[in-house]
């Protein structure tokens, strides 16, 4: 590897890295999880120890699925203002009323800037909406999503239609496995990697460290794109 391609891999594994290794180890020294939530016949709230004092809450319509996969605990109600909600392990990932505010920009800042990406993988991603907005490029051959928990994929299929219908796409292939095993031997094959996960605890852990990202750097193409929630990497 040259000098300028190393000097990028530590750029990219201090950038991606560092601040959320701190946040990881606060709570692992305590002991505790990022978010506690109660959950009672009429409503959802969800408490989060990163913002103490403060609670998000919402007001159930119906229950509809409640089960354990073999990682996490997973909810999906129907909310009287924002429609179904999916809860993972008591923490909201997303509504049917504004999921689209993070899948949009997850999407398509990383493939305005790889301009015409032909392969793709998501990392993550159960619920389907980043896909949905992958599929609306007509110049991408494939992509490929790795997600651990397949169940995750199940209940947004069956409860979040609209937000799963990218899975229907000829050019969607899914992996259920842990990603960071999936990219150990991979190397200079996706023009775009996003990196859509959980908090870094539970099954998501494993995405949260240096050897992690270092992976991810291998994967991409040359001037390929990684971005991991809110942030944007160019290889």
């Amino acid at each position: 590897m040259d000098k300028i391609a190393a000097s990028n891999k530590v750029k990219l594994s201090m950038v991606l890295v560092g601040g959320l290794c701190s946040l990881l180890l606060y709570h692992l020294k305590k002991k505790i999880n990022f978010s506690h939530f109660f959950l009672s016949k009429k409503w959802f709230s969800e408490f989060s120890l990163m913002w103490p004092g403060q609670a998000f809450s919402l007001e159930i319509k119906k229950i509809l699925h409640e089960t354990k996969s073999k990682y996490q605990n997973i909810l999906v109600f129907e909310s009287t203002t924002f429609g179904n909600v999916l809860v993972l392990d008591g923490v909201i990932q997303l509504t049917e009323r504004d999921e689209f505010a993070y899948h949009e920009m997850m999407a398509h800042i990383p493939m305005n800037v790889s301009k015409e990406a032909k392969k793709i993988l998501v990392v993550g991603g159960g619920d389907g909406g980043v896909i949905r907005e992958l599929c609306k490029y007509k110049h991408v051959d494939s992509i490929d999503i790795c997600e651990i928990d397949e169940m995750v994929i199940d209940v947004s299929k069956k409860y979040f239609k609209e937000v799963s219908k990218g899975f229907d796409d000829k050019r969607v292939n899914v992996f259920i496995e842990d990603a960071s095993k999936f990219l150990e031997n991979i190397t200079n094959t996706y023009d775009v990697i996003i990196v859509d996960s959980s908090d870094p605890i539970g099954p998501a852990e494993s995405l949260f460290n240096q050897t992690f990202y270092e992976k991810v750097f291998n994967a991409l193409k040359p001037n390929g794109c990684c971005v991991s929630q809110v942030i944007l990497y160019i290889s």
